[in-house]
């Protein structure tokens, strides 16, 4: 087996996620932004440990040096990425224009303006006298002064977005405040609102502690760059390469072996990654050319790393720092929704190793050689202090600390372990380019997180969030007395006019979801998706936690669905296969992933910590029935059970696995009847199969 080599995989991710490439600075500049991103990263690890400054002030740094590395590494055009840098003149210094410089000084300014006018202004200067009150005088009573800064800040803030993530995001939220501002012009009734002025909005939007100071802005500086820059330093410390070692131990030898392999070490990998294409690149730069050497087409190989690693994002603890969005919202302890996501997590998996095992059975491809597995003690005692940190991590976590003093000592147990360890010891270079590495993965979603404060105002402000939920409750209680007549004479089910309604809203909203999550980090899409499809769930009486999950995964399902499939893509480029074809296999691998949503909304027992629903009975009646039917939609899926599936017989054992997934009794009982004629033929073709082998013998 090949080393992993976390070097290499930070080369491949910055060819795959175009977030990464900046353009090329003078060598003084570029120094001196290292010195700052070091100082950034050290910041923000020590006031985890020591206590973060009050709010608006600790939020107005992180976003000030947001401002200041985005508009220095991103230019304008990305035609203006691979230039080199030209020498300094008026209107250029560094590579950098004056006008990204300018950006940069308003950014800078507006950003710190709320702390520096906190507790007022009283200046006299050569005759002129500027005078403001305190903030909270002010609040909801904005001076003039205090619009103009607070529109620059939206302005500059946008702008950082544009470049970092595309035109979507400003597009929408330019569509929010439109909706803010020209609330009253709106045709459709219940869309309908008073407006509010310029002055208001703004009001609402820059200052604390709802836009752009928001409860966003305070996870992503608090808790989500220090996760961040934990993941990074554990993996240059060798915990990559133990991730991959102890798969390989645990699937190597099994059917399918190195894509299973894939698969476990990209769920490691997924509880310290907060980014999908950082796990695929990471741990597929290893996996992805050892299962093409072992005959796995390369569409399947890319297809197999793309759905384990699109699972990082919903497995625990970190969740693409999601968890701790999610707690903050839910107002609820940070282990509550760890707890709540391990099973669904496990159902992700489940369905992906089992279609990866089938796929290996109907291809023929068998485990590793016992040569090529290595020796568990060996792994164990070589790999075990890498591990250490985040064992620390998880303890804290669970101890009740705060997260972000938990990522303290993580960081801090990562940075002794790593200086220490023998076998895979660190210097302060590694250190260096990891706090860089660590700054700029930090730098879209912080900036894009900042933005989306202003969605999460503008709901707020207007009430858009229950006026949506109500507009999708009535379109699809629409559709549902549509459709009823056409299912309510099957004897099959008892079908009414609100099952329906459900149903069918629960279908919008997971599309919609799919939708808005295409190019998202996941932070920032939870927090959109939290503030505006959310409420239409609970409108519908579903709990809270198992609606914020629900759009959670259907959000970051955007990774591995084509057309847009930003991780399946990465893959395809390491595989050397076609795009397309990588993210129509990651999408059927992931399909587990489309099912068990739908599972924890109409049977919340699945996460375990919902008292009002969680029974062992109904818990464990839950989680097996999912098993099994998740089992037999791969089996559908990859065409093969015990032998090759006709695509008949598929088409039936698709809709038993569906039955066997959706809780019930009575849907359990349809699922075994639809699913006997599939098994009975394949155990005759098994037998068939087994008898011509045996006389060819």
């Amino acid at each position: 087996m090949e080393q992993f080599d976390a070097k290499k995989a930070e080369e491949l991710e910055k060819k795959y996620d175009s977030g990464l490439v900046t353009r090329t600075l003078s060598q003084p500049l570029t120094q001196a932004l290292l010195a700052f991103s070091v100082v950034f990263a050290f910041y923000h690890y020590i006031t985890a440990g020591i206590g973060v400054p009050v709010d608006f002030w600790h939020m107005g740094i992180h976003m000030s040096g947001v401002i200041l590395l985005v508009f220095t590494g991103y230019p304008l055009f990305a035609g203006q990425l691979y230039r080199e840098a030209r020498p300094n003149t008026w209107w250029r210094y560094g590579n950098v224009p004056v006008y990204d410089w300018l950006f940069i000084a308003a950014g800078i300014f507006t950003a710190l303006y709320i702390g520096l006018t906190w507790r007022g202004v009283n200046i006299d200067f050569l005759g002129f006298r500027f005078y403001l009150e305190d903030q909270v005088l002010r609040q909801g009573n904005p001076a003039a002064i205090d619009v103009v800064m607070g529109t620059v800040l939206i302005v500059v803030l946008l702008e950082a977005v544009r470049r970092t993530l595309g035109p979507i995001v400003p597009v929408i939220i330019g569509v929010f405040t439109c909706y803010a501002i020209f609330g009253k012009y709106i045709p459709v009734q219940i869309l309908k609102h008073p407006g509010v002025d310029w002055y208001q909005y703004i009001n609402n939007m820059y200052f604390p502690s709802e836009g752009i100071y928001g409860v966003t802005l305070w996870i992503v500086s608090t808790v989500v760059f220090h996760f961040v820059l934990f993941g990074v330093l554990a993996q240059r410390m060798g915990l990559g390469q133990f991730f991959v070692d102890v798969a390989t131990v645990v699937a190597g030898r099994y059917t399918g072996g190195l894509a299973k392999v894939s698969v476990v070490s990209s769920a490691f990998f997924g509880t310290i990654s907060g980014s999908s294409i950082a796990n695929t690149v990471s741990t597929g730069s290893l996996t992805i050319p050892n299962m093409k050497k072992m005959g796995y087409p390369g569409h399947l190989a890319g297809g197999v790393e793309a759905a384990a690693s699109a699972g990082g994002q919903i497995t625990p603890p970190i969740m693409g720092a999601a968890a701790f969005v999610m707690a903050e919202f839910l107002e609820v302890p940070y282990t509550t929704i760890v707890i709540a996501a391990m099973i669904p997590a496990a159902m992700h998996y489940v369905g992906v190793l089992s279609i990866v095992h089938f796929q290996a059975k109907r291809l023929g491809l068998s485990g590793l050689d016992r040569d090529q597995i290595p020796a568990l003690m060996g792994v164990l005692r070589k790999g075990w202090p890498t591990a250490v940190p985040l064992i620390v991590l998880i303890y804290v976590l669970f101890s009740g600390y705060s997260p972000f003093m938990a990522a303290f000592w993580g960081i801090t147990t990562a940075l002794a372990v790593g200086f220490v360890n023998p076998y895979h010891r660190i210097g302060i270079r590694d250190v260096v380019d990891g706090c860089v590495l660590g700054v700029k993965y930090a730098l879209a979603v912080g900036a894009v997180c900042a933005a989306i404060g202003i969605v999460v105002g503008v709901v707020n402000t207007t009430g858009l969030g229950f006026r949506l939920g109500f507009l999708v409750t009535n379109g699809a209680q629409g559709i549902a007395e549509g459709l009823f007549p056409l299912f309510s004479w099957q004897p099959l089910f008892d079908i009414t006019v609100q099952n329906i309604t459900l149903f069918v809203s629960l279908v919008l909203i997971a599309v919609t979801c799919i939708l808005m999550g295409a190019g998202l980090p996941t932070t920032a899409l939870y927090i959109m998706l939290a503030t505006v499809a959310q409420p239409a769930l609970a409108a519908l009486g579903i709990p809270p936690l198992a609606s914020h999950l629900f759009v959670l995964y259907y959000g970051v399902i955007s990774e591995i669905t084509p057309p847009v499939c930003a991780s399946a893509y990465a893959a395809a480029g390491i595989a050397g296969a076609n795009p397309f074809k990588t993210g129509v296999s990651a999408f059927s691998l992931g399909i587990a992933k489309l099912m068990v949503p739908m599972v924890f909304v109409y049977s919340p027992a699945m996460l375990i910590v919902l008292d009002d629903y969680f029974t062992w009975g109904a818990f464990i009646e839950t989680v097996a029935t999912c098993t099994i039917g998740v089992v037999m939609v791969a089996t559908a899926v990859s065409a093969y059970f015990l032998a090759p599936m006709p695509g008949v017989l598929r088409a039936l054992m698709a809709l038993a696995g569906i039955f066997m997934v959706a809780p019930g009794i009575r849907s359990d009982l349809y699922a075994v009847v639809l699913a006997a004629p599939v098994v009975a033929q394949q155990v005759l073709a098994w037998r068939r199969d087994r008898t011509a082998a045996l006389q060819s013998a």
